[in-house]
């Protein structure tokens, strides 16, 4: 904790003098253009990788960058929550779904149920991407280790970018051309981001 308040006295006495101002004009009201869902790894820092401001985007992390179905997980659904604050209430322009390397959600998802007896919630939540593993154990079958894992972290980003689809409100802002989806892959050890082109159904280095 000390590191963090030491943290917070140079936040207050250098970086928030400097632009305080700014700061001023951020307290009235936040306008992001994108919304940023990405995994709650203490090793991913949006802004950081984007270089973006306080205020550039609306962000949510949670475990594995993972979006529920529109009928999923009907009664709690903080995830669905943020994308209607998101979408409809701040009207952002784009939506990105950013997985990483060496995902431990992604690793948990070849665990043993008993490896889950003292994380029942955990369990209960990576059910959502269970599908995933399916997909890579069947179209991905020679791939093994680091491999395996690399192609799992990617095949997990389109599915939630399918996920997402299913809302009613994305879907049809994505038909009238008004929201567009972006499914990126952060590469930890060497800073690449990449992003997933359709055309080519690969993920290609941004920059």
């Amino acid at each position: 904790m000390k590191k963090l308040y030491e943290g917070i006295h140079k936040f207050q006495e250098s970086y928030f003098k400097k632009k305080e101002n700014f700061f001023h004009r951020l307290s009235k009201r936040q306008v992001p253009q994108t919304l940023f869902i990405t995994c709650s790894d203490s090793r991913v820092d949006p802004n950081l990788v984007t270089q973006s401001n306080p205020g550039d985007i609306f962000i949510v992390r949670n475990v594995g960058n993972i979006v529920p179905p529109y009928e999923a997980i009907k009664d709690k659904n903080s995830v669905a929550a943020a994308i209607e604050f998101a979408v409809i209430g701040l009207k952002v322009k784009d939506i990105i779904v950013c997985g990483h390397s060496n995902c431990g959600a992604m690793q948990a998802l070849y665990k043993e149920d008993k490896d889950f007896n003292s994380m029942p919630h955990l369990k209960n939540w990576l059910k959502i991407a269970m599908p995933v593993k399916d997909i890579v154990k069947t179209f991905y079958r020679k791939r093994h280790g680091e491999d395996r894992l690399r192609t799992t972290e990617k095949e997990n980003i389109l599915m939630q970018l399918g996920n997402i689809q299913t809302y009613p409100f994305v879907k049809q802002l994505l038909k009238n051309g008004r929201l567009y989806l972006h499914g990126w892959y952060y590469d930890i050890a060497t800073g690449c981001i990449y992003t997933y082109n359709p055309k080519t159904d690969a993920f290609e280095k941004i920059g």
